[in-house]
């Protein structure tokens, strides 16, 4: 079964954290911090595999994870970097954010590989916080988290021309005569559940890509049948091509077809019918019938619109050279760049907001609180306030600084200092 849309989640790496470590050396009593930062988490990497042309894979595998930063080291040694996840996609693959349905990135064209997750930073060793007052930091920067997302992944295929029709008129035949494509071919309805693109060769190096787009239905437009997973695959198509049964083989009324596919066209996407649009009225070698032909009723009602209608054989070629020729001169007219699709969601990465400080108790049973998370907030904070004072208590307690003291073993009545600032603990 073809696989045009896919869900699947993401996360980048998480930054490995700083290490604590100070240097000890024969004659050196005291020496000074040297614990190294935390390597850097894997980035999730999107890459265009041209081996590929469905979303199939990722029907099996539905989470991809990044390694994450190791923890810095001693001796101000720095830790290895987590591998960075690539993930292979077709091209024409468009990336979107699975929550808002924006798009985050179009994997086509020039865009042969993008970073979609990047890796959280790693963390800061003790040999960065040492300063005049403070020069035994015992603590370090924990390692940023790396970001994650659910994504929604849809292939659009890319095209010049787009066969469109409903089952069973010969898009398929007529694809595996121009082109090298090869898709399965059997009278009945629904054969073709694969968008096939082949390349149509004229010659003197001239060439077209040739799409055909699954059967369409009444209602496909609505989601009838599968027409949103086969309708997105228009959107890139130069021009599109109508492929009818001039024959009427099954009943079927060429004209009435070739106005339902507009209709549904029309609801899916308006500017869809914008594109230039020609008619190919196909299996002349099926029709019998003498006088009016139903190929002299399609040009008398659509030529006049502007929609050229070509009659032709896929089986026997009849009226086929014709046909390509046309359609190769209406590319040479417009713009045959991959239509692409603009960014709308840019990933928000958090700003590191967890500073590290540490918890310890002196030799005089005295708890030390210190470090820059600790530091930053006493700069902003009045404590000779009620409010002031009421903000550092619920500082304390969200910040998990209350927890570390308890576990510490502190009890009611023992001593706190922060900065040359003492307080007394009660629960």
């Amino acid at each position: 079964m073809f696989t045009d849309i896919a869900k699947v989640f993401i996360k980048s790496g998480n930054g490995g954290n700083g290490h604590v470590s100070f240097r000890r050396e024969l004659y050196v009593p005291n020496g000074g911090p040297d614990g190294g930062d935390g390597g850097k988490g894997g980035d999730i990497i999107f890459e265009v595999d041209d081996g590929l042309n469905t979303l199939v894979d990722f029907r099996h595998v539905r989470k991809y994870v990044a390694k994450s930063g190791e923890e810095g080291g001693k001796r101000r040694c720095h830790g290895a970097n987590g591998a960075d996840l690539v993930v292979k996609v077709p091209e024409g693959t468009i990336v979107k954010d699975f929550e808002s349905g924006k798009i985050i990135t179009d994997m086509s064209g020039e865009n042969r590989r993008e970073i979609i997750l990047k890796g959280g930073k790693g963390g800061l060793g003790n040999m960065h916080f040492a300063t005049s007052t403070m020069q035994v930091p015992k603590y370090a920067q924990p390692g940023q988290s790396g970001a994650e997302l659910w994504v929604q992944l849809e292939l659009k295929v890319i095209a010049d021309v787009g066969l469109v029709g409903f089952p069973n008129v010969g898009k398929s035949t007529l694809l595996s005569r121009v082109s090298n494509a090869r898709p399965k071919i059997a009278n009945y309805h629904f054969t073709t559940l694969n968008p096939h693109l082949g390349v149509v060769n004229l010659g003197d190096g001239n060439s077209f890509v040739m799409a055909d787009i699954p059967g369409l239905i009444e209602g496909a437009s609505d989601g009838a049948g599968l027409g949103h997973e086969f309708l997105r695959h228009i959107e890139r198509t130069k021009i599109l091509l109508h492929v009818v049964d001039a024959a009427s083989v099954e009943g079927r009324d060429p004209s009435e077809d070739i106005h339902a596919i507009m209709s549904e066209l029309r609801a899916y996407n308006p500017e869809l019918l914008k594109l230039p649009q020609v008619i190919a009225a196909n299996k002349l070698d099926a029709l019998y019938i003498e006088g009016d032909s139903p190929l002299d009723r399609l040009k008398k009602e659509f030529e006049p619109n502007g929609i050229p209608v070509f009659g032709i054989s896929a089986v026997s070629g009849e009226g086929v050279d014709d046909l390509l020729g046309y359609l190769f001169g209406v590319l040479q007219t417009i713009d045959r760049n991959p239509k692409r699709f603009e960014k709308e969601f840019e990933v928000e990465y958090l700003a590191d907001k967890e500073l590290p400080y540490s918890v310890e108790k002196d030799e005089k049973g005295i708890y030390i609180v210190e470090g820059p998370k600790i530091e930053k907030m006493l700069g902003y904070t009045n404590l000779d306030s009620e409010k002031g004072f009421e903000f550092f208590q619920k500082f304390l307690k969200q910040s998990g600084i209350l927890d570390d003291l308890e576990k510490a073993g502190i009890e009611e009545g023992d001593t706190v200092r922060m900065y040359g600032l003492e307080f007394d603990y009660y629960k």
